[in-house]
């Protein structure tokens, strides 16, 4: 609901601050006292055009503010402004900054935070709908019609909302897996080799470094073969060193009792003799460990050249070879299965569209129920505002196919026709701003939605009547201000008796500057400001009276 509104140097209006309640709220005055400068200026608010012709003359820029209510916290709103990473505190009231310059250019704030004129649009339009000829948004615009119709038919969306996901995620999934299969069946002659190769290979997780080990430990047994059998053939044979040890150990047993150095001596031979045969044995060790095989190394070397180069091939590491080789063998087997996938998936595609439009034709046939039951509602409404001519209808097609969405299958948009034997049209067709503000109007009253803005202008809905349709203009707005905020332009008596506040707009001039301004009513105000929209300038007790049976409903 719109709070307040805040005005500075604007047309004919230097500084005005007005605040607004709920209910019903007219704004009279005389023409030309200013009305449209009022709306002007709210419009400016709400992302209109910014146009420097607005800057009252004289100063450099011209500056609208307009605070309203809180949004709830999980309203479409609130979501909208979070999404567009603008900062809400909770329970905060929204406050819209407009400025426009006199040499041009304009600034906006939604809460002290910068934005666009667009996004300044777009949540103006969810705060207020402006009827009238100064505003073609709300009613007017068909893409709101589906959502109001909804709301009228009292239907819950959900269903039909995620009927019409899963469809799309049942295409989704499989035209990702007829993209996948094509995409295989090109890259099958390659598949197959590659895992005939590696498959042939074979190749071990590990097998390089094992393979690189084996070959450098015979490379250098292949260096040290000459050596070792040299060392070797000095302990080999009767003149070899462990011989002669042996040899001489055994005399040296035969006279070590003949003196104590002797026996001495036989016992490091002894020793020697054991440190000797282990050492041997450790040679014939090492001599059989680095036995050089030609043929083995060479096929090591091969193994290994074959190995890297398959690697550098499929642009792994050597060791990631097998995980590759399981791979493709997947993708191999995927292609000779993807047949059976894409039948299990374009059943689940047939099943889920199928579901969608189930729901949908259940959807139309609660639309369809409700069309019939508004355009009578609206019909009601017409003939009390003098549209006794005027043909309402809800349009209610099957769009193609390609156009369904997670609304259903339908086109719904609101025509009318206001003279006998005229097509019906869209709603903005109708030329006259008093006419069509009337037959929003009786939409309105009609709908008695809960899912529009909460404030809503009307711009001299009454034009061109008077008597008991300005009447019956009145006693609906009356209605309607019980569900939403009203702020109504008016020029008649019968509607300005409605509200529950009076706004009175007023020029007034020096002889040098004129300045608008706005000023709230008491009921004496009232009374004296009816009386004078009834019977003019000259206001006479007769008008008073008449004033007073209006504001009194007799």
């Amino acid at each position: 609901m719109l709070q307040s509104l805040s005005i500075r140097d604007i047309v004919l209006i230097e500084a005005l601050d007005l605040d607004f309640g709920s209910g019903l709220s007219v704004l009279t005055g005389e023409t030309g006292a200013g009305k449209s400068i009022l709306l002007d200026s709210l419009g400016l608010a709400l992302g209109n055009r910014a146009d420097s012709g607005l800057v009252r003359q004289g100063r450099d820029k011209a500056q609208v503010t307009a605070r309203f209510d809180a949004p709830p916290a999980k309203s479409k709103l609130a979501t909208y402004l979070q999404d567009s990473d603008i900062d809400l505190e909770p329970g905060e009231p929204l406050i819209i900054k407009r400025s426009v310059k006199a040499d041009g250019g304009s600034r906006a704030f939604i809460n002290d935070q910068p934005c666009s004129a667009a996004l300044l649009r777009e949540v103006g339009g969810q705060l207020i709908e402006i009827h009238g000829q100064h505003d073609d948004r709300g009613l007017i615009n068909p893409k709101g019609h589906r959502a109001l119709l909804d709301i009228y038919a009292s239907v819950d969306t959900g269903k039909i909302k995620r009927a019409y996901d899963a469809w799309q995620s049942a295409k989704e999934a499989l035209d990702q897996a007829k993209e996948d299969q094509a995409s295989a069946e090109k890259d099958r002659e390659y598949l197959e080799h590659s895992v005939a190769e590696l498959s042939t290979f074979a190749p071990q997780e590990g097998e390089e470094q094992e393979l690189a080990l084996e070959r450098a430990t015979m490379m250098k047994g292949e260096k040290l073969t000459s050596d070792l059998e040299l060392i070797r053939s000095s302990f080999d044979g009767s003149e070899g060193g462990l011989a002669s040890l042996r040899a001489a150990a055994r005399r040296l047993d035969r006279i070590a009792e003949d003196h104590p150095l002797l026996q001495q001596a036989l016992d490091f031979l002894d020793r020697a003799i054991i440190d000797a045969g282990e050492a041997e044995d450790k040679l014939n060790d090492a001599a059989n460990a680095l036995t050089f095989d030609p043929q083995r190394l060479d096929d090591m070397e091969t193994r290994l050249f074959d190995l890297r180069g398959l690697a550098r091939k499929h642009r792994v590491e050597p060791d990631k070879l097998r995980a590759l080789l399981v791979e493709l063998d997947s993708r191999l087997a995927a292609i000779s299965d993807g047949g059976k996938s894409l039948e299990a998936l374009e059943a689940r595609l047939a099943e889920t569209k199928q579901s969608y439009i189930a729901a949908a034709e259940a959807l139309r046939a609660k639309r369809t129920k409700a069309a019939k039951a508004l355009d009578k509602a609206v019909a009601g409404e017409l003939v009390p505002l003098r549209l006794d001519a005027a043909k309402f209808k809800t349009l209610l097609e099957e769009m193609p196919e390609e156009r369904w969405n997670s609304n259903g299958m339908d086109r719904i948009e609101f025509l009318i026709s206001t003279n006998p034997g005229a097509p019906l049209a869209p709603l903005g067709k109708i030329a006259s701003g008093g006419e069509l503000s009337r037959f929003i109007l009786a939409l309105k009253v009609a709908l008695a939605e809960e899912g529009g803005a909460k404030t809503i202008i009307f711009d001299e809905v009454d034009r061109g009547v008077g008597g008991a349709v300005a009447s019956a203009i009145g006693d609906r707005l009356s209605r309607l201000s019980k569900s939403a905020q009203l702020l109504v332009v008016t020029h008649s008596p019968q509607v300005a008796s409605k509200g529950d506040a009076h706004l009175l707009i007023n020029k007034s001039s020096d002889g040098t500057v004129s300045r608008t301004d706005v000023k709230a009513l008491d009921d004496d105000g009232r009374r004296q400001e009816i009386a004078r929209m009834l019977s003019g300038a000259d206001v006479t007790d007769e008008a008073r009276a008449q004033a007073d049976r209006l504001l009194e409903g007799v």
